[in-house]
């Protein structure tokens, strides 16, 4: 990974700190649902997790609420699910974060469970995207193994986690360890948050400063379009600048318009809604601007893009013809 400003660090304590007891009486409440186990999420939701580490979403693909993965490009982006209706104390939380929210879970882990030592790809400023933690329950034998360090956070406490490092998750303890876990994309409002240190890595080349969205100009119909593109593009995981190689095999896109909006879809894979930014250059919805497509239909060409902090690697396509 290269950026051109160092991260300070693999976790940052961030303002405010919350009102512990009162998160726990309203976990309470929901707590009488029965949670369903974690999934994680690559091209499309994966197996439940084989241990006892249970979710509930407030804020999900397409607000459903019986989603516990934590979502990426696809054909709908992050809504509030029912329950976040049914949580005020956690709805306080999230309007205290500066910053477009993406997932997020009530997760438990379960006594005597623990995770495999794991890290979640691209989930790190350095691609547009920060997690974030608010523990709610917790004991001095419920531990996070995080890029080397153990950490126990407290009730209430807000903190940072980068989790695309190596990290390790495990509660010894006799009672469920649960956290309300939050994804953000990064912008730079977010840095008001974090410790003054974090400043400059934020906001001067460290992270992905993901832009707003902005109004499609014109008539959806307007930018229906085919292209090739390089098949590792398609894969959000795949290492950065991968699809620069003239070797990597090229697959068929064609971009189509749905109602209101644009739909981006690969050959042999599920459409992905495209967001528009500004100058007909789009993110996928669920995802950060990690990786962008911009669309010139007059000038009959396409420009892809991926980011790592103030690093853009950039390849323009022609277009194969404009579907107008």
């Amino acid at each position: 990974m290269t950026t051109t400003v160092r991260q300070p660090g693999a976790t940052a304590r961030l303002k405010p700190t919350f009102d512990g007891a009162a998160l726990a009486a309203e976990l309470d409440q929901v707590r009488r649902h029965a949670w369903q186990r974690q999934r994680v999420y690559g091209d499309q939701i994966g197996q439940a997790s084989k241990v006892d580490w249970t979710c509930l979403a407030l804020r999900s693909p397409g607000g459903d609420g019986d989603r516990t993965d934590p979502g990426g490009p696809g054909p709908v982006d992050f809504a509030d699910t029912p329950w976040l209706e049914r949580t005020p104390q956690a709805r306080e939380v999230l309007r205290s974060i500066p910053a477009p929210l993406r997932a997020v879970r009530y997760m438990a882990l379960g006594p005597g469970t623990h995770s495999h030592l794991h890290f979640d790809t691209k989930y790190g400023p350095s691609w547009g995207v920060a997690r974030l933690h608010v523990p709610i329950t917790t004991n001095p034998d419920a531990l996070l193994h995080l890029d080397g360090e153990e950490h126990c956070w407290q009730p209430g406490e807000f903190w940072f986690g980068d989790f695309s490092r190596n990290h390790q998750v495990g509660n010894d303890g006799t009672e469920p360890r649960v956290h309300l876990v939050i994804d953000c994309l990064v912008v730079p409002e977010l840095a008001e948050i974090f410790p003054d240190s974090w400043r400059e890595f934020l906001l001067e080349g460290g992270a992905v400063l993901n832009r707003p969205a902005t109004p499609l100009p014109g008539s959806p119909k307007e930018w229906e379009c085919a292209f090739e593109v390089p098949e590792t593009f398609t894969d959000w995981e795949e290492e950065d600048g991968a699809f620069l190689d003239p070797a990597v095999p090229r697959r068929r896109a064609t971009v189509h318009a749905e109602e209101d909006h644009l739909l981006l879809t690969y050959e042999g894979a599920a459409p992905v809604r495209l967001i528009h930014l500004e100058d007909g250059e789009f993110r996928y919805a669920g995802w950060s601007e990690e990786r962008t497509v911009q669309l010139h239909c007059a000038g009959g060409e396409v420009v892809l893009r991926s980011r790592v902090g103030s690093t853009v690697r950039t390849l323009t396509l022609p277009m194969l013809h404009h579907l107008r």
